[in-house]
C-alpha cells in the first residue's frame, strides 16, 4: 500500500519533468526533507513508514535507531530497493531491507547499543513515491548505556541539529502521549533551528497506551501547550502487532476505529490520525512545488523570449523557397560586408577584449613591425666604408682627387635604398595575412550554408592576391622613384647648407639629430607603461624581479606596482642603446637590454639591465615603443671591433676625410627616405588593398557569387543547420507546453496559507523550571460517561458530577499555560471549534465571576473553589 496523498502529487511532478526532459533541461524542484525527531521509542521509525506505506524498518524496545537513516524515495516503474553500501544488489523483499539495516547498523557500531553518525543511506524505488528524502534519527536520551559514549545526549543532539537545521526541512517532532509534552526534547531542538515554527508539526503517538481516564485532548487542540501547525495524533502498530505481521492496511484502519470510537477524540477524528498527518505533509509539497512554479514560470519565459526572434523566421520555412533563399543570400552577403567593414574600422559591437584583431592588428604593423624593421636592416660599417673608398677612387680614375666627389654619394644611396624593398614587401605580406584571416572570421557566420561560405572566402581570398601584385608594384615603383633623383637640396639634408668639411659635416648632422629628436617627442610624453622583468639583478638580492615600467620621451622609470607611487628608479635616454640577448638555458622568457653607448654603467654597478617579456611579440613591440622614444638597436659591433682595421683601406689622409664626409652624407640622406617611406607605406596599402577589398565586397561580391554557381546550389544547408532549426522549433514548443503544464499545476493545486502565530514562549520557559504539572491534568480528563480516576492530591476535577448526554459537555477545565489567578470556561458543545487563545491571562478579568449564564449554574460555583487551591501546586 502507498501514500495516497503522495501518490496524487506524483502526474504533477511527472508532468513537469516531462516537459523539461523534452527542452533538455532538468526540473530542480528541491522537495523538501522529512526528518523525525523524538526521544527512544516515541513511534518515529513507525511515523516514517506509515509516511512510505512500506513496512521496513527495525523495531524494537530501547534504542533500535542507532544511525542515521537518510531514506531517498525515488519515482520509478518498479519497486525495489538499494543500499549506498551495495550498489551491485537490488532488495525485492522488504524484510531483506530490514536484516541488511540491522546488520550494517551492528557492523559500525557493534552489538551493544553503540551509536554512529554515519548514515545509511537506503534508495527505495516505487512507482507510489515521490522524489523525497525522510532521515529517520536515532531517539534522544540522556543516559548512555552498553558501549554508549558518556555524552551522548549531546551526539545524538548534534547529530539531530545537522539534519533539521536545512530550511526546507520539514520536522516531525515526535512525543508519546504518556509523557509529559512540556519536557520534550524534540520540540526543544525544534525551536532552536525553527523559531517561527514554520516546519515544525508535532505528532501525538501512543495515545492508545495512556491511563484509563486521562487522554491528550487540550493538547491535540492546540490549547495547551500551542505550535503554530499543531498536534495530529497517530496509533501505530504495537510490538505485538508487528510481531503477528499485522499489515499496514490494517493497522490503519484500527487507528480510524480509535479515533471515531474514544469520546475525546471523534470531534476531531478527521484532523487525526496517519492519513491526516500524510495529508499535511503532501500539503506542504504541494506548496513547495507551487512556491517553485514562479521561479521556473520565470525561466522558460526568459528561455521563449530569446527564442522567438528567431524562430519567428523559421514557422512558416520552406527549405525549397527560391524567394526566400534570394532574401537570404542578399541578407548574409551585406552583413558579410558590415562585419568586414566593422573588424577593419574599428566597431564598440563585440569587442574582442582577450586579443588584438582586424584593423589593430594591421595598425601595430604599420607603426611599431615596420619601422622597426626599417631601423633593424643595419650597415656593415666596414663594407659601406669599403664600398665607399672604392667609389671615390673609380670616379676619380687616373687623377688624384682634390674634392669629394658628388657621383661617389649618389651611387651609395641608391645601394643604400634598394636595401629598402625587402623590409617594404614583408610589411605587405603581414598586412595580407591578417585580411585573410580577418575574411575568414567575418565567413563564420555563413556556416550554414556550407558551399556559400567557401564560394565567398575564395572569390574575395583571390580578389585580396591580385590587389597584392598591384600593392607590391607600386611600393616598388615609390623605392625606385626614390632611387631616380637624390634631393640634396631637402631641407633635413645635413649637406643642405653645402658643407663639404668632414668637421663641419659631423657637427651638422649632431645638431640637426638634437633638433629631430626634440621635434620628435613631446618632453615626459607616456611612450608606454607595463609590466618587465629585470634579469639579471645579483642573487643576492633576489634575482629576477618585476617591476611597472613607464616610458617617457626622455626617460625609462620602474616602480613597485601600477600604482605608481614608489619609484625604484628614472633612466635619463640620453646615449642608450638596445642589443638582444640570447635567451638563458633554463628561462623561459625572451630578453633584450639596454646599455650606455659611453660605457658607463646603467643601474647602480651593471652595464646594462636584461629587461625580460613572456613572448618575442611582447620583445618586439617595446623595441618599437623605445624606437618611438629614440632609444635604437645596437649597430653591428663591426664598427667598434674593426675600427682599428679602418686604415687598411688607404694610408691617405684626404681620402678618409672624403669617405667620412659621404658616410655622413649617406646616413643624413637614407633617414629622409626611410621617414618618407615610413609616411606612404601605409597610405598606399590602405589605398590600393584594404580601400578597394572593401569596395569590392560592398558592389562586386554578389554578382561575382551569381555568377561563380547557381543560388540554389549556394544557399544548400548544411545538415548541422537543418538539425539547429529542428531543435529550435521543437525546445520553442516545448517551452510553450512546459507553461502551459505550469499553469495547469497552478489552476488545479491550492496552497494552504501558514498559520498565525501562537504563544510558544512555554518552550523557551522549559529550560529554567519545567511546568511539568501542567501534563498530568491533561491526562486528567476523562471522557464523558466514564467515572473520574482520582490521580494525586488533586481533589477538585473527580468532586465534579459528570452526567451523560447532553449535560456531558463538561468536563475538567483546562489549565491555563501561563501562571497566574484565571478561570477558563468549557465550550458547552464538544464538537465546536476550540477558543482561539485560551492560555491569555488577560482574556478575563479575575473580578468578574466565573459563572455566566450561557453556562450551566451547577458548575458555575464549583469553578473557583476546586480549581484555584489547586493551582500553586501544578505551578510549583
Amino acid at each position: 500500500m502507498g501514500n495516497r496523498g503522495m501518490e496524487e502529487l506524483i502526474p504533477l511532478v511527472n508532468k513537469l519533468q516531462d516537459a523539461f526532459s523534452s527542452i533538455g533541461q532538468s526540473c530542480h524542484l528541491d522537495l523538501p526533507q522529512i526528518a523525525v525527531v523524538g526521544g527512544q521509542s516515541a513511534g518515529k521509525s513507525s511515523v516514517l513508514e506509515n509516511f512510505v506505506g512500506r513496512d521496513f524498518l527495525p523495531r524494537g524496545s530501547g534504542i533500535v535507531t542507532r544511525r542515521p537513516l537518510i531514506l531517498q524515495l525515488i519515482f520509478s516503474k518498479t519497486e525495489y530497493a538499494e543500499f549506498l553500501h551495495c550498489k551491485s544488489k537490488k532488495f525485492t523483499d522488504f524484510d531483506e531491507v530490514r536484516q541488511e539495516i540491522e546488520a550494517e547498523t551492528d557492523r559500525v557500531t557493534g552489538t551493544n547499543k553503540g551509536i554512529s553518525p554515519v548514515p545509511i543511506n537506503l534508495r527505495v524505488y516505487s512507482p507510489h513515491v515521490l522524489n523525497l528524502t525522510l532521515i529517520d534519527l536515532p531517539g534522544i536520551t540522556k543516559v548512555p548505556v552498553g558501549d554508549q559514549p558518556p555524552d551522548i545526549e549531546y551526539q545524538i543532539k548534534d547529530m539531530i541539529l545537522q539534519f533539521i537545521s536545512r530550511e526546507s526541512s520539514l520536522i516531525l517532532a515526535v512525543t508519546p502521549a504518556n509523557m509529559d509534552l512540556a519536557n520534550s526534547d524534540a520540540l526543544k531542538l525544534a525551536k532552536e533551528v525553527d523559531p517561527q515554527g514554520l516546519r515544525t508539526i508535532g505528532v501525538i503517538t501512543k495515545l492508545d497506551l495512556m491511563d484509563e481516564g486521562t487522554d491528550a485532548r487540550d493538547v491535540l487542540e492546540n490549547k495547551l501547550l500551542p505550535l503554530r501547525r499543531g498536534y495530529i495524533g497517530v496509533v501505530n502498530r504495537s510490538q505485538k502487532d508487528i510481531e503477528g505481521k499485522k499489515d499496514i492496511r490494517a493497522a490503519l484502519a484500527a487507528e480510524r476505529k480509535f479515533f471515531l470510537s474514544h469520546p475525546a477524540y471523534r470531534h476531531m477524528a478527521d484532523r487525526m490520525g496517519t492519513p491526516h498527518l500524510q495529508k499535511t505533509l503532501n500539503q506542504q509539497l504541494t506548496n513547495h512545488i507551487r512556491e517553485s512554479l514562479p521561479t521556473l514560470r520565470s525561466k522558460l519565459q526568459s528561455q521563449l523570449l530569446s527564442l522567438e526572434k528567431e524562430v519567428e523566421e523559421y514557422k512558416n520555412f520552406r527549405p525549397d523557397d527560391p524567394t526566400r533563399k534570394t532574401k537570404a543570400l542578399l541578407q548574409m552577403v551585406q552583413q558579410f560586408g558590415v562585419d568586414f567593414e566593422k573588424r577593419i574600422e574599428g566597431s564598440g559591437d563585440q569587442v574582442d577584449t582577450l586579443e588584438l584583431s582586424g584593423g589593430a592588428r594591421i595598425n601595430r604593423i604599420f607603426h611599431e613591425r615596420f619601422p622597426f624593421e626599417l631601423v633593424k636592416m643595419e650597415f656593415d660599417e666596414k663594407d659601406l666604408r669599403r664600398e665607399i673608398s672604392y667609389a671615390i677612387k673609380n670616379i676619380h680614375g687616373v687623377r688624384t682627387g682634390l674634392f669629394t666627389p658628388d657621383l661617389a654619394f649618389e651611387a651609395i644611396v641608391k645601394k643604400q635604398v634598394v636595401k629598402l624593398k625587402e623590409p617594404c614587401l614583408k610589411c605587405v605580406d603581414l598586412v595580407i595575412q591578417e585580411l585573410i584571416s580577418t575574411v575568414r572570421q567575418c565567413t563564420s557566420k555563413l556556416s550554414s550554408y556550407p558551399r556559400l561560405r567557401e564560394e565567398t572566402e575564395r572569390i574575395v581570398t583571390t580578389y585580396i592576391r591580385e590587389r597584392e601584385g598591384r600593392t607590391k608594384d607600386q611600393i616598388l615603383l615609390l623605392i625606385d622613384i626614390e632611387q631616380s633623383y637624390i634631393n640634396t637640396n631637402h631641407e633635413d639634408f645635413i649637406g643642405f647648407a653645402n658643407c663639404y668639411y668632414t668637421e663641419e659635416l659631423v657637427t651638422g648632422a649632431q645638431q640637426r639629430s638634437t633638433q629631430l629628436n626634440k621635434k620628435r617627442a613631446i618632453p615626459n610624453q607616456v611612450i608606454r607603461r607595463g609590466w618587465l622583468t629585470i634579469n639579471n639583478i645579483s642573487l643576492m638580492k633576489g634575482g629576477s624581479k618585476e617591476y611597472w615600467f613607464v616610458l617617457t620621451a626622455e626617460s625609462l622609470s620602474w616602480y613597485k606596482d601600477e600604482e605608481e607611487k614608489e619609484k625604484k628608479y628614472m633612466l635619463p635616454l640620453d646615449n642608450l642603446k638596445i642589443r638582444d640577448v640570447e635567451k638563458g638555458f633554463m628561462s623561459n622568457k625572451h630578453v633584450f637590454a639596454i646599455f650606455n653607448t659611453e660605457q658607463r654603467n646603467v643601474y647602480k654597478d651593471l652595464r646594462q639591465i636584461e629587461l625580460a617579456c613572456d613572448s618575442q611579440e611582447d620583445v618586439d613591440s617595446w623595441k618599437a615603443s623605445f624606437l618611438r622614444a629614440g632609444v635604437y638597436p645596437e649597430k653591428d659591433q663591426a664598427e667598434n671591433e674593426d675600427g682599428a682595421q679602418e686604415n687598411t683601406f688607404s694610408m691617405d689622409p684626404q681620402l678618409e676625410r672624403q669617405v667620412e664626409t659621404i658616410r655622413n652624407l649617406v646616413d643624413s640622406y637614407v633617414a629622409i627616405i626611410n621617414k618618407s617611406i615610413r609616411d606612404l607605406m601605409p597610405k598606399t596599402i590602405m589605398h590600393l588593398m584594404i580601400n578597394n577589398t572593401k569596395a569590392f565586397i560592398h558592389h562586386e561580391l554578389l554578382a561575382y557569387l551569381y555568377s561563380s554557381a547557381d543560388q540554389s546550389s549556394l544557399m544548400e544547408e548544411s545538415a548541422e543547420q537543418a538539425q539547429r532549426r529542428d531543435d529550435m522549433l521543437r525546445m520553442y514548443h516545448a517551452l510553450k507546453e512546459a507553461l502551459n503544464i505550469i499553469g495547469d499545476i497552478s489552476t488545479s493545486t491550492v496552497s494552504t496559507p501558514v498559520p498565525p502565530p501562537v504563544d510558544d514562549t512555554w518552550l523557551q520557559n522549559t529550560s529554567g523550571h519545567s511546568p511539568t504539572p501542567q501534563r498530568r491534568p491533561v491526562s486528567s480528563v476523562h471522557p464523558p460517561g466514564r467515572p473520574p480516576a482520582v490521580r494525586g492530591p488533586t481533589p477538585g476535577p473527580p468532586l465534579i458530577p459528570v452526567p451523560v448526554g447532553p449535560a456531558a459537555s463538561f468536563s475538567a477545565p483546562p489549565i491555563p499555560s501561563r501562571p497566574g489567578p484565571q478561570s477558563v470556561f468549557a465550550n458547552n458543545d464538544p464538537f465546536s471549534a476550540p477558543p482561539q487563545i485560551p492560555s491569555r491571562p488577560a482574556r478575563i478579568p479575575p473580578g468578574i465571576p466565573p459563572g455566566v449564564p450561557s453556562r450551566r449554574a451547577p458548575a458555575a460555583p464549583s469553578r473557583p473553589t476546586i480549581i484555584r487551591p489547586a493551582e500553586p501546586s501544578l505551578l510549583d
